[in-house]
């Protein structure tokens, strides 16, 4: 059964519809491109036919994107040539988008030829916009839900079916920079005022329109195949497009620090593009987008930042259990995490009880979704009658009574057992026996609250991640005695508020905290070593970290870590680990340098809190080495301390799932995304080395970095973690 089909009218309009069968959007697969070609050479071969216009049989969308894995195709298919077989691969979806942009022209005259629109019912992201850029026209939907833009640099790669080139050539590199380096979406309206679509029109008339431009003979060459065309804002051999493009280099090496393989490929192809003829720079960026496919990055970054993480939000690891949507949720604890538990929420359409021990903090609570709502409000993305229909599913009061009726509460009080037990007791009073309880934790056992519960088995973690409203993650902890319907129950909800949920077991700082706390320590270590902090810091940032480890505790607070570290040491007792961590942390909480929150950490801050740069008391306190280290050991002591914990976790079982571990790594405290994740950069760098690296850090810098057992036989086995552990690699 084909995606597309094709219609024509009394007028003599051909209405090509794409509808991909069994999915919710469009989805450009291999088969899909040649059924397109097909069609388009029907409609230009015939007489009876004088215009196309391409549009989607979905309601509300024209199309999400390519199948990526048409691309892995192309790669596999080409067997010893990988890179020819992507390049030819690539070359043949530009062939048919030139097909429809030249459209039966002469190729010497530019005489003749038929005018095709393209008529978007909303929604329109990567190949999605790259084939009605190839149309003459672009009508789109007035629909203020729908996304249309190129968010392809997000998962490792770039646009690479001629959106980078007729962006450019349409807006000018400076215009087009946004949409490519940075994969903004836009709205119609504003896609309208940037120039990307030509015409938004009401939705009824969106055909109607698109048929009246398409017989209206209008001129369809494209400008930059104009005699005398000139890129708008200037080409790079011009003065002001040399300053453009020196400025966009600049630009993009601040903010990738050069850990981003496609940013700089898509600068490339936009420069070296620019110097050509059109169809000389679509080889350009064909050969660019295969370089970009060809480096394990790309392949990394699709794999956990697209198809993993859809995976785990379309339940991936859910028990087999009925529905279990929640309705009504009751949140304990009106503080910074209750107040973003109660917002997104009740954004997400559920009734809920926010309850606090005062009313006035309930209150306040509430009023931080009114908050929420009125900036939304100024920027145009909600409405007066939103925020009315949103404040009304909250109830703000001290009473537990209100709690009657909830399928699910969360937690979210004071990190104190005995604090948390005693809600637990009180709730448990008051609601059904369907109801599950949830705790909001990051640090404590979940096996142990769960004792304040008479069922255990419907007792679960729920850590969510600060602010609640703008971290994609949720860590759902198992505890001993967790049931499988209350990990549903959990992973249903976390898609209702549409965030990506991972599911681990219980065992002390779960996953994440497990993970980022040996960073942070490792940098702090450094310090104590006498390595300049701007190195640690700076060397954490050209790996892709959106701050180094220094910059992250001065943000989180510097007594947090202290009263961590007091917390683990008195439950790890002659195992602790941190001595040498502590010594730093507890000496700065003792100058009352408690990062940000103070204006003084590691940083000094003006009265604005701007950081000012390194306090010079550490370099007082600890001297600096005359010698300094070189800058791959400090990275590789900054990657393996996390990923060794990864891999531990793991091994214990505390992970299930090795995808959970990358996508959980990179949502939650930004593991260096070019990499895919732990056990991505491990399969990059390859177990063997990975474990002969360790065995040189752990002899240099002690037991932390010993080679973990399980590490240590794929080593030996030469096995890869997506080659061992990928579960969906084995469902297929």
């Amino acid at each position: 059964m084909t995606d597309f089909t094709m219609k024509t009218d009394a007028d003599g309009v051909a209405i090509i519809t794409w509808d991909t069968v069994g999915k919710s959007m469009n989805v450009m697969n291999g088969q899909g491109f040649l059924d397109l070609e097909a069609l388009i050479d029907q409609a230009l071969a015939d007489d009876a036919v004088k215009g196309v216009i391409i549009t989607s049989g979905k309601e509300g969308s024209f199309a999400g994107g390519m199948d990526l894995n048409v691309i892995a195709k192309m790669r596999d298919d080409a067997g010893d040539e990988p890179a020819k077989g992507l390049f030819d691969g690539v070359m043949g979806m530009h062939a048919i988008l030139r097909k429809i942009e030249r459209a039966g022209m002469d190729p010497k005259t530019n005489k003749g030829g038929k005018p095709i629109a393209a008529a978007l019912p909303g929604t329109a992201l990567g190949i999605g916009l790259e084939i009605p850029l190839a149309c003459h026209r672009i009508f789109a939907a007035d629909n203020p839900k729908a996304k249309i833009g190129l968010p392809e640099i997000m998962v490792g790669i770039f646009p690479g079916a001629g959106g980078t080139t007729r962006l450019v050539r349409k807006m000018g590199a400076m215009a087009a920079s946004p949409l490519l380096l940075e994969g903004k979406l836009n709205d119609p309206q504003k896609a309208k005022s940037a120039g990307v679509v030509d015409e938004v029109v009401p939705a009824d008339e969106l055909i109607a329109k698109a048929k009246e431009w398409v017989l209206s003979s209008p001129n369809i060459v494209k400008p930059w195949d104009e005699k005398g065309y000139k890129m708008p804002g200037g080409a790079p051999y011009h003065p002001a497009g040399f300053m453009t493009f020196v400025g966009a280099s600049a630009m993009v090496n601040a903010k990738t620090q050069g850990a981003f393989p496609a940013a700089k490929a898509l600068l490339s192809a936009v420069y070296e593009g620019a110097l050509v003829p059109f169809d000389t720079a679509l080889k350009i960026e064909a050969r660019w987008f295969v370089n970009v496919l060809m480096n394990p990055s790309s392949s990394a970054m699709i794999r956990s930042l697209f198809i993993n993480k859809e995976a785990l939000e379309k339940g991936a690891n859910r028990p087999d259990v009925p529905d279990q949507r929640v309705k009504k949720v009751g949140v304990m604890g009106a503080g910074m995490m209750g107040a973003g538990i109660t917002l997104v929420s009740a954004m997400a359409g559920m009734q809920v009880v926010l309850i606090d021990q005062k009313q006035e903090a309930a209150d306040k609570g509430k009023a931080y979704t009114a908050d929420y709502m009125d900036k939304g409000i100024k920027r145009g993305k909600a409405t007066e009658e939103k925020k009315a229909a949103t404040l009304d599913l909250i109830t703000a009061t001290t009473d537990y009574g209100a709690l009657a009726g909830c399928d699910l509460i969360i937690e979210a009080v004071f990190e104190d057992p005995a604090v948390k037990a005693e809600v637990t007791e009180n709730v448990l009073k008051v609601v059904g026996e369907d109801c599950i309880f949830a705790t909001n934790t990051s640090t404590l056992p979940i096996s142990e609250l769960a004792k304040a519960s008479d069922r255990p088995e419907d007792f679960i973690g729920i850590h969510f991640f600060s602010p609640v409203e703008k971290m994609m993650l949720v860590e759902i902890i198992k505890g001993a005695r967790t049931g499988p319907r209350a990990v549903a129950k959990a992973l249903d909800y976390v898609r209702q508020i549409r965030k990506t949920p991972i599911v681990v077991n219980d065992a002390r700082f779960f996953y994440c905290n497990r993970c980022i706390i040996p960073y942070i320590n490792e940098g702090i270590r450094m310090v104590a070593e006498g390595i300049a902090p701007a190195l640690i810091d700076n060397a954490a940032r050209q790996l892709g970290f959106p701050v180094g480890p220094l910059q992250l505790v001065d943000e989180t607070s510097i007594d947090l870590g202290a009263k961590i570290a007091r917390a683990t040491k008195a439950a790890m007792g002659a195992d602790y680990p941190d001595e040498a961590v502590d010594e730093v942390i507890f000496w700065m909480e003792g100058e009352g340098r408690l990062g940000r929150k103070s204006n003084a950490g590691f940083f000094d801050y003006d009265d604005k809190g701007k950081r000012q740069g390194y306090w010079p008391g550490l370099a007082a306190k600890y001297p600096r080495l005359t010698d300094q280290p070189d800058l791959h050991e400090v990275q590789h002591r900054l990657m393996f301390a996390q990923v060794l914990e990864a891999v531990r976790a793991l091994e214990e079982g505390v992970l299930e799932d090795i995808r959970e571990g990358d996508v959980g790594a990179i949502l939650a405290w930004g593991f260096a995304p070019w990499s895919g994740g732990p056990f991505s950069w491990l399969d990059i760098i390859g177990t063997p080395y990975a474990a002969e690296r360790c065995d040189e850090l752990s002899e240099k810098f002690g037991p932390r970095f010993t080679t973990p057992k399980l590490l240590r036989e794929m080593a030996d086995k030469g096995q890869s973690f997506y080659g061992r552990f990928d579960k969906q690699a084995d469902a297929a």
